[in-house]
């Protein structure tokens, strides 16, 4: 047998013939690999110009459609403002002109005339005052002045109901009559709508088309490509008067093969071939090379896996005599293999008090009888004359012929799992004891978070009540419901420290069927205090139909009042302004049914708040017990409403509200129909 140090000197052939094939494979595949490189490249450069020249198309139409347009309203100025004719003209022109929203006729000092809106956006321009863009119109009106002909502003967002909003960009065209200047032709243009009504739709199969700003940012969107694919852009300027606006075409790249064309496929195909003509030779001259060398390293492997186990290995022929040890196992019994090698029953590691256990387990094992699969356990004795524990796992030995000749033992040593276990009962010991200190301590968390809220309402109620005392011109009119809000809010603390406790305590809560307008109203007073606080206003929406829902009332209570008193404090005092009309917090309840479960019924809550939003760093630790973005916070809150709502097989979620703020949202199940 050919040692692996000798493997080069049993190479049949030259070992420049053996580099000339290494140096002729290098050299095709490198080949191979600039064609196929080559080929991809210009297939890609042929798509991108492909996409260049379509953009280019649809700028090209959008240019011409906006000229014809700016001669179709030139025709307006025919009418008098004030007529229903005019009216009647520019209605059938908006009809018929998706892309228009609105027209209007101005006199020169831009005072509106006539106006006329679009019928299929509906009040697109209730939700601001149209004079808002004004000044858009004024500045093309005054480039259109200096130019006499039409000119357009540029684009700006127009909020509409929902949250949403439109691009829109106004063109101007100044008239004039007999020299004098008569006013303006102001129409108004949607993003959206230019690229719905003018785009080729026979370009934009697959494709996704947008106006962006010169940094790439989306103005409007028209047409969006499926995730996932590697995209291809191009972009084309519609130069305009007095503006102008870049259009961009997406392409999700084509996925090219390995060789993009046939004649690619053909030289590749020959030039793998003769790297497989190659390889078979190579692979018949180096088999027995390889061969030598592979049980060369099988037997050092052996060796070396031999010298690293901690395992205990033993081989015993049919009489029970020792054939093989591993030095792990010498190292165990703390003999050398030369006493142990041949040694015979009884075992030199055998304690004398076990002797006779061991005998009849030995003829319980000649006899035939297999022992267990998992191993057994047994005791023996090192040189010193010290017991420890051992698994002995056990096997039959069979040769190449099938045949048993012994048995193959794993003997492993358990003394050091026997004091780990020690270890790990006091351990655990130690652990109740501190579960018992950490349980009381996170109730003691909960129940100073969670009264905080009937523990104000009693202090205001008892300052309303003592104010009432000391004036006696106002009288005693509110003393009693005074009282009775004092008396409900002090059972509404106890109601909360047992329900905490139950909680803590992971026992069985109480679930009963709860109106949904129940739960909003039973926190309405103490969201009435904190809300004229802070000059907030509270909308409360209950779907009519809403069905009960199955919960603890207390607890539930507690996630809405945590809810609404962090929306409150996410719109301090001056953010948002009061005269934004944004400083409200919105409690709405519907029904829903979820399409992966239709028979069952949901009904959802939410509370919405207009603040400034959460961060992206505050999104990933929200839920987080003791993390908290308030200087007084304990961070409890939103963690117990997660753990509530999840224990009633629901989910809390958060989502961003535009234009500004965050609503939390959570379902409940609701209660089956009588």
């Amino acid at each position: 047998m050919t040692h692996p140090s000798n493997a080069a000197q049993a190479w049949p052939y030259p070992r420049r013939w053996w580099l000339a094939g290494l140096l002729l494979l290098a050299l095709l595949t490198g080949l191979l690999g600039v064609l196929v490189f080559l080929a991809r490249e210009y297939e890609a450069a042929r798509e991108q110009d492909d996409l260049s020249r379509d953009v280019e198309a649809i700028a090209n139409d959008m240019r011409s459609e906006l000229t014809r347009n700016t001669q179709t309203v030139q025709l307006l100025n025919s009418a008098d403002p004030n007529s229903a004719l005019w009216q009647q003209r520019a209605e059938r022109l908006l009809q018929s002109h998706r892309a228009l929203v609105r027209l209007e006729w101005r006199d020169p000092d831009m005072a509106l005339l006539a106006s006329s809106n679009t019928p299929f956006l509906g009040a697109l321009f209730q939700t601001l005052p149209r004079d808002q863009a004004l000044p858009d119109i004024r500045r093309a009106c005054d480039a259109a002045s200096r130019i006499s002909g039409p000119s357009y502003s540029s684009n700006y967002f127009w909020p509409t109901a929902g949250g949403r909003g439109l691009a829109l960009m106004e063109m101007c065209l100044p008239i004039a009559q007999s020299g004098t200047p008569k006013g303006f032709l102001v129409a108004t243009y949607s993003l959206a709508g230019m690229m719905a009504e003018w785009a080729n739709t026979s370009l934009l199969r697959g494709r996704g088309l947008a106006f962006t700003e010169a940094d790439g940012t989306r103005l409007s969107l028209h047409a969006t490509v499926p995730g996932g694919r590697e995209l291809m852009l191009a972009g084309a300027l519609l130069d305009l008067p007095g503006h102008t606006l870049q259009l961009q075409l997406q392409s999700p790249r084509r996925p090219l093969g390995l060789f993009p064309n046939v004649l690619t496929a053909v030289v590749g195909a020959l030039s793998l071939s003769l790297l497989v003509v190659l390889a078979f030779l190579a692979h018949d001259m180096r088999r027995r090379w390889r061969a030598e060398r592979e049980l060369a390293e099988a037997l050092a492997f052996r060796k070396a896996m031999e010298n690293s186990l901690v395992t205990g290995l033993r081989a015993r022929d049919m009489q029970g005599r020792l054939t093989y040890v591993n030095p792990a196992f010498c190292d165990m019994v703390g003999l050398p293999p030369e006493q142990l090698l041949g040694s015979g029953l009884p075992a030199p590691y055998w304690p004398d008090e076990l002797l006779d256990v061991y005998q009849q387990r030995q003829a319980v094992r000649l006899a035939g009888q297999a022992l267990p699969r998992e191993g057994f356990e047994s005791m023996f004795q090192r040189s010193d004359g010290t017991r420890f524990p051992v698994l002995i796992i056990e096997a039959p030995l069979i040769d190449a012929h099938g045949t048993q000749t012994g048995w193959m033992s794993a003997v492993l040593d358990l003394s050091e799992q026997r004091r780990v276990e020690e270890l790990n009962r006091a351990q655990q010991d130690r652990l109740q004891a501190t579960a018992r200190l950490a349980m009381m301590g996170e109730m003691a968390s909960l129940l100073s978070h969670e009264l905080n809220q009937p523990l104000a309402a009693i202090a205001s109620y008892a300052n309303g009540s003592l104010n009432l005392l000391a004036d006696p011109q106002r009288g005693d009119d509110g003393l009693p419901s005074a009282m009775r809000q004092i008396v409900a809010q002090a059972d509404r603390a106890a109601r909360v420290i047992k329900s905490v406790s139950d909680f803590v305590r992971r026992r069985e809560q109480v679930r009963e069927a709860v109106n949904a307008a129940d739960l909003l109203e039973s926190i309405q007073p103490l969201l009435a205090l904190q809300a004229s606080k802070l000059g907030i206003r509270v909308l409360i929406n209950v779907q009519a139909g809403v069905p009960p829902v199955v919960c603890d009332r207390t607890m539930v209570e507690q996630v809405l009042l945590n809810l609404a008193r962090n929306g409150m404090q996410a719109m301090p005092h001056g953010d948002p302004p009061a005269r934004s009309g944004w400083r409200v917090l919105s409690l709405s309840v519907q029904a829903v049914t979820p399409e992966a479960s239709a028979a069952r019924r949901w009904v959802e809550f939410a509370v919405t708040d207009h603040g400034q939003g959460l961060s992206e760093a505050a999104k990933t630790q929200l839920f987080i017990p003791f993390f908290t973005t308030k200087a007084d916070g304990m961070g409890l809150g939103l963690s117990l409403c997660r753990t509530v709502i999840e224990q009633h097989a629901g989910e809390l979620t958060h989502a961003p509200v535009l234009p500004r703020g965050t609503v939390f949202r959570f379902r409940l199940p609701a209660a089956p129909a009588l």
